[in-house]
């Protein structure tokens, strides 16, 4: 795992893992993770089996707004 790429830490320090790092496990934990590449757990959006891909850039680091918040 390389920070930056697959986790960060937020400002409370809490590890936080990207959404490349679950593209890489392969498989959704059901955990209602921030960066969830399946939307399980989002709002008004259904978990689905297949990864939402075409909405991330994974070569951007995370946005500011996402390092504050925490899930």
């Amino acid at each position: 795992m390389e920070e930056g790429v697959d986790y960060y830490f937020n400002e409370q320090g809490l590890m936080v893992f990207t959404a490349a790092y679950h593209l890489k496990r392969g498989y959704c934990c059901k955990n209602r993770c921030k960066h969830c590449p399946w939307n399980y757990g989002k709002e008004n959006k259904q978990a689905t089996s297949k990864p939402i891909t075409k909405q991330l850039n994974l070569n951007d680091p995370p946005r500011e707004k996402d390092k504050d918040s925490q899930v």
